[in-house]
């Protein structure tokens, strides 16, 4: 069956819990950063990875997405067939995957941003990286009025957005409550019955 490799709070949680609504068969195996198993099927030692059947591996958790959108049509999770719908669902995609996503970097990684190595260099990194967060979720708060999902029904890009919400909730100090939408969305998915089966997986690996 098809194995998804993951790390615990990474967005390898999107894939996984995408896995789970499409209710087909499938392995997941939590691995560590840098370790040889994960080396052995990603070289560039990110998550997710998915593996096939037949041995084929897929990573990038936007084309994982997407691919398990296309394979499982049943799942309904594509946001759509019509052309506009399937450029949604590319846009949203996009924005995790170039906007949101990225501005987390300086917020875990902060010395990666900056030549100095003093405390108040690294806190001045991770602050702008707050005021870019905001500014996305922000954009994305404003998309959600009077929505309940991204693409106006549930999809994988609904799935992509819960590992990052779930980030924002723990490292901004305010968490996500000023962006009633956003907040909103967070809870409909964490109270998905899927999904607290992914959380109590991974959280319990």
């Amino acid at each position: 069956m098809p194995t998804l490799f993951y790390h615990a709070g990474a967005c390898s949680l999107a894939p996984h819990i995408v896995l789970e609504w499409t209710q087909a068969p499938y392995e997941a195996v939590a691995v560590e950063f840098g370790s040889a198993e994960l080396m052995a099927v990603n070289p560039a030692g990110a998550v997710p990875v998915l593996r096939e059947d037949d041995g084929w591996t897929l990573t990038q958790a936007g084309a994982i997405l997407h691919h398990l959108a296309r394979k499982h049509p049943e799942a309904d999770l594509t946001g759509g067939d019509e052309l506009r719908a399937q450029a949604e669902l590319d846009r949203w995609s996009s924005f995790f995957t170039g906007d949101l996503h990225p501005a987390f970097f300086p917020l875990f990684t902060p010395q990666r941003y900056t030549t100095r190595r003093d405390e108040a260099d690294r806190e001045a990194v991770q602050e702008a990286a707050r005021k870019l967060v905001r500014k996305r979720l922000a954009l994305l708060d404003a998309h959600l009025d009077g929505r309940d999902w991204i693409l106006g029904r549930r999809s994988v890009i609904d799935a992509y957005a819960f590992p990052m919400l779930r980030w924002a909730g723990k490292l901004l100090p305010e968490g996500t409550q000023g962006w009633a939408n956003v907040q909103a969305l967070h809870d409909r998915i964490a109270a998905d019955p899927a999904v607290q089966t992914v959380l109590a997986r991974e959280e319990g690996a």
